[in-house]
């Protein structure tokens, strides 16, 4: 072999190599930043009241009861870490997971806000949901559909 052929095939390792690195990544392009924004918002909703007095980041910690303590551990854990995770990395299958969890997140969201405007089994109602509890959900579903379009974005 001839240092052309050598030359020719470096090369063709160095294009496989790229494109094998660009078929497991995503181009987030605009959705980044909105991805980004919506992230801080979450957090910033976490800090705000959920449940009572108790903010966002109390309830994650166990106050305030279950299933608000469900959405704010999911929307932590796929909102929050995932999403930082994905925008770091770029990593496709990420992004899937993060579309998924958003839009599971999403849900206990509805269903933490409903439990804070029903009745309880004493038969007193709830005492409403927090503004934090509701930015926190708005926040999720801004996510959950951004990363969906991230991860269909895929060809």
């Amino acid at each position: 072999m001839n240092d052309t052929e050598r030359d020719i095939d470096d090369l063709a390792a160095d294009v496989d190599q790229v494109v094998s690195k660009a078929a497991r990544t995503v181009d987030l392009g605009r959705r980044g930043f909105v991805i980004a924004a919506a992230v801080f918002v979450l957090i910033v909703g976490l800090v705000l009241p959920w449940v009572g007095n108790h903010a966002g980041w109390q309830v994650l910690t166990g106050e305030g009861g279950a299933i608000p303590m469900l959405f704010a551990a999911t929307c932590t854990a796929f909102g929050v870490l995932g999403s930082m995770l994905t925008l770091t990395t770029r990593r496709w299958w990420i992004a899937w997971v993060c579309a998924v969890g958003g839009w599971f997140a999403s849900v206990d969201g509805v269903l933490a806000i409903w439990s804070q405007q029903s009745t309880g089994a004493s038969g007193a109602a709830g005492g409403g949901p927090g503004v934090g509890l509701i930015i926190a959900e708005i926040a999720t579903v801004v996510l959950a559909v951004s990363w969906m379009r991230v991860a269909w974005s895929r060809t």
